[in-house]
């Protein structure tokens, strides 16, 4: 081979690895890294999907892997991802916010600070890590086709009296979450013990009249539609209001001693595969364009107190305002998850509501 010839092949070869090296990585899932963003969600994604092609729109580099799961199987999947070394998931976005904030405080999360992430109300952040895009407050919803001419109670003690006065009426007619599979429904069961002096009172008054219970919110909305149910108790405000839009014959009823608000919080995970675009993506959602486009297209209620939406009318803008409590974000939220604490609420809710053990 003559040394021409030599000096060619090398410069051939330089080229080649040079070229190889600007080609983009892959990841072993076979992902281009950085163009694909996993969100791990317990929203559904028909919701959900007016802020993926709005989102579209600013960034048609990145595209948005939305992945849709309960609290407690989105939880125990991070999770086991993580302590394996094989992170998914860039962001965490759920109404579980008790589990959202154990995640945080156990160091699975990383920090994100911006203007608008400082826009949003005290109550809706924590150690910016995690925060709060949406409320969703938490109401009791009938069908009045049922009552005919008795009224609808206003309150949790209404709610108690009705449940006593009217037991031929309401056996087997009230329904309320499962808590011991559903993990808003646990989350919202202990924010009740800790803030009504009548939630003790109202599990028994439900045991007594044989209470349906729900792991899933829409089947317990379709068994009110359907007259199977006359009332449900902690129903998610916005899966209601999506079927009276539907033509579904039902009242919503705030209860008047005090409503509560849970808030879908977001989190950037500690080892995101693609951190730089969770960063572009919830910086979008806490934006004023991406919280218009929540409460405008998603049906949701924005965070930022600047964005009008379906529960302006409600007016929360702040730490607590009348009847409506927003469940803040922080470690108060893990009281309940302490395993002898859990147990024995589990306990007590099951021996009220005369519910089988599980095995």
């Amino acid at each position: 081979m003559t040394r021409l010839l030599q000096l060619m092949l090398l410069q051939l070869s330089a080229i080649w690895l040079a070229a190889c090296a600007q080609q983009p990585e892959k990841a072993s899932h076979g992902r281009d890294i950085g163009d694909v963003v996993t969100i791990y969600s317990t929203t559904d994604t028909t919701i959900f999907e007016p802020v993926i092609a709005d989102f579209k729109k600013l960034h048609p580099d990145i595209r948005l892997n939305y992945v849709e799961l309960d609290g407690q199987p989105l939880f125990d999947r991070f999770l086991r991802e993580s302590r394996a070394g094989k992170p998914q998931a860039d962001i965490v976005l759920s109404s579980a916010m008790d589990l959202q904030v154990k995640l945080v405080n156990d160091g699975y999360t990383q920090k994100h600070r911006s203007v608008n992430a400082d826009a949003l109300p005290t109550w809706a952040k924590w150690r910016s890590e995690i925060f709060g895009l949406t409320f969703e407050p938490v109401v009791m919803v009938a069908n009045p086709a049922l009552f005919s001419d008795r009224s609808l109670p206003k309150t949790r003690l209404d709610l108690v009296k009705s449940l006593r006065a009217r037991p031929a009426f309401w056996r087997g007619r009230i329904g309320t979450y499962d808590i011991t599979a559903s993990s808003v429904g646990y989350l919202l069961a202990g924010q009740d013990a800790r803030q009504s002096n009548e939630y003790g009172a109202l599990i028994g008054a439900m045991g007594e009249a044989d209470a349906r219970t729900y792991q899933n919110v829409s089947a317990l909305i379709d068994d009110i539609a359907s007259g199977k149910v006359a009332l449900g108790y902690n129903v998610l405000g916005s899966y209601a209001k999506r079927r009276v839009a539907q033509g579904a014959k039902l009242r919503i009823i705030y209860p008047e001693d005090y409503t509560l608000a849970v808030v879908r919080a977001a989190f950037i995970a500690k080892d995101a595969p693609n951190s730089k675009g969770a960063h572009i993506f919830l910086e979008y959602l806490m934006s004023l364009r991406g919280q218009r486009i929540l409460a405008t297209r998603s049906d949701l209620a924005a965070v930022r107190e600047e964005v009008s939406g379906r529960y302006a009318r409600l007016d929360i803008s702040g730490a607590a305002l009348g009847p409506l409590r927003p469940i803040p974000i922080g470690p108060g939220l893990m009281t309940y998850l302490d395993q002898q604490k859990r147990q024995r609420f589990l306990e007590n809710w099951r021996a009220a509501l005369d519910q089988p053990r599980q095995k």
